[in-house]
């Protein structure tokens, strides 16, 4: 009877709570040792924090790390395949909802499947998301410790060049439409570590569609890419064309892969280093 109780009160011991992004509680008996992934950016955030072996399944395009190309497919953000997850097991479903995919994580919550929501917007965010995704995953201390480089580099940037000139951007997301983001978006955050200012800062909607005249009135200094598939997006040089742009004026257009800076993982660093290398570019040509 003593070893049963001892077992139990062990047992009670492991259980894990943690308040996701949404206000809602994720109760889980146990670590979980079964999770799927809706979002290719918790994909990379459990292996950051040392739970990429707990992972039986995540959505299309997460590729990154490597190891994660190797997980079976559950779907894609614009239509989850809830067979293929629920034939998966899951204990905890890990899901950044949106348009596309928000009613299929409300079923899977329905099933009875615990669901961590998450929804981050501040560069805090991405390290007390690996902190969270540890605690569920039972991988606290490599989360932990992941957390504390990505503050600690991100709080190096930020001291280098707290001093530094500003520089006016404007980052462009796509073409057609053309499509930029505001401030609230975490590239400005990335923007503003180097030293950068967006200059759609004030538009309603994180990512929102514009026209070209209002890139002209803004008069950028810097015009920053990303498009698909890593290269130099064509597009980008169409700005030479209007020769009274500042950016194109001081030659000032380039290009970041889109997934160094538009996903809330420890590599959006790696994208801000890189941008502040181009922001330190654009201050020594205002000096020749």
């Amino acid at each position: 009877m003593f070893l049963v109780l001892l077992l139990a009160a062990a047992g009670a011991g492991a259980e894990v709570r943690v308040t996701d992004d949404y206000g809602r509680e994720v109760r889980l008996p146990a670590p979980a040792r079964r999770v799927v992934s809706l979002a290719p950016h918790l994909t990379e955030l459990m292996y950051a924090a040392g739970a990429g072996a707990r992972l039986v399944g995540a959505l299309q395009y997460s590729d990154f790390p490597p190891a994660a190309k190797r997980l079976p497919r559950v779907g894609s953000e614009a239509q989850i395949d809830l067979e293929a997850l629920v034939a998966l097991q899951p204990d905890l479903v890990v899901a950044w909802p949106n348009a596309g995919s928000a009613a299929a994580v409300e079923r899977i919550a329905a099933l009875g499947i615990a669901v961590f929501r998450s929804e981050p917007r501040e560069l805090e965010d991405i390290a007390r998301t690996l902190e969270t995704l540890g605690r569920l995953a039972g991988t606290e201390a490599a989360a932990l410790a992941a957390s504390r480089v990505f503050r600690a580099r991100a709080a190096r940037i930020e001291r280098h060049y707290a001093a530094k000139p500003r520089v006016r951007v404007f980052y462009q997301v796509w073409n057609k439409p053309l499509i930029t983001v505001n401030g609230e978006h975490v590239i400005s955050k990335a923007m503003r570590l180097c030293g950068g200012e967006n200059v759609m800062a004030g538009l309603p909607g994180l990512a929102p569609e514009i026209d070209r005249e209002r890139v002209l009135r803004a008069d950028p200094e810097v015009i920053l890419a990303s498009g698909a598939g890593g290269g130099r997006p064509a597009w980008l040089d169409e700005w030479r064309a209007f020769a009274t742009l500042a950016a194109a004026r001081g030659d000032n257009l380039y290009a970041i892969r889109p997934e160094l800076l538009q996903q809330h993982t420890p590599r959006l660093l790696e994208g801000a280093e890189l941008l502040c290398g181009i922001l330190e570019q654009v201050r020594a040509k205002r000096t020749r």
